[in-house]
This record gives structure tokens, C-alpha cells and sequence, in this order.
């Protein structure tokens, strides 16, 4: 059986009314569904010869939803909203709970225990001293 959409007379522009029950036919398939969208953001990594630095955007995410963690030399940010209970019937659904997760091959060794993170602006920024291996090194030439 395929659905019927209908417009209710002067609820929406008519070029609107499509666009609306479209909207509303399709979220019917996923009542009651995890809701859950994965997507991603955009980072910049570069470095210098102390550090390497991390932008990634992540707005609208506090800092409690947002995790990193740096393993076998793999940086993985997550970002993770999650729907609040709900009582009642939903008749509107527009605002996204979704997990957002990116992972990068640093380009040389960090040391962990040092790296910070700051969240500003709906921005992560990280900074990862280099292991002092890593760090370029000057010979002196006699």
C-alpha cells in the first residue's frame, strides 16, 4: 500500500506542503529506531619541532561529551550526544543526538601523559609534546 500525503488547506506555502509531509513520512520509519547519526567534522593537525597540534571542530558538543584517547599512535576523538528522556508524544524532531568519531596516524611519537585539551568556541584543540626521541636533534659540526 503506498502512503498518502495530504495537505492540510493553509497549514504551509504551497510549495512547502510536499517538502513538510515528505519530511514527516519518512521519519515514520524511524519511530521507535535509534536515532543515532554518525558523522564527521573538520580537523587540522600540524606540527613544529616541540609538538604536535589538533583543531577539531565539534560544535554544540560540551566538554563532558567529548573524549580522546591516543593509542599505538592513533589519535581517536569521539563526540557523543545523546537523546534526553522523553515523556509524552513527539510531534517535532529537528534537533540531532549523534555520535561523531574521527581517528588519525600521528606523525611521529607523543607523550601522552603530557598532551592537554582544551574545548573553546565549540573547538577542541590538543597539544601533544613530542617523545623527546622524536624531537629533532642538532649535531654540532667541529
Amino acid at each position: 500500500m503506498l502512503p498518502v500525503i495530504r495537505r492540510a488547506v493553509g497549514s504551509l506555502e504551497p510549495t512547502r506542503w510536499f517538502d513538510h509531509d515528505l519530511d514527516r513520512l519518512l521519519s515514520g520509519f524511524w519511530d521507535g529506531a535509534d536515532r543515532a547519526v554518525t558523522g564527521a567534522y573538520p580537523v587540522d593537525i600540524r606540527e613544529d619541532d616541540d609538538s604536535v597540534y589538533v583543531d577539531a571542530e565539534v560544535p554544540g558538543f560540551t566538554k563532558d561529551e567529548v573524549s580522546v584517547s591516543i593509542e599505538k599512535g592513533i589519535l581517536s576523538i569521539t563526540a557523543e550526544r545523546k537523546a534526553p528522556e522523553q515523556k509524552g508524544t513527539q510531534h517535532l524532531t529537528e534537533r540531532r543526538y549523534n555520535r561523531v568519531r574521527r581517528s588519525f596516524a600521528l606523525p611521529t611519537a607523543v607523550d601522552e601523559s603530557q598532551s592537554r585539551a582544551k574545548l573553546d568556541n565549540g573547538v577542541l584543540h590538543l597539544t601533544l609534546p613530542k617523545v623527546a626521541a622524536a624531537k629533532p636533534q642538532k649535531i654540532e659540526v667541529n
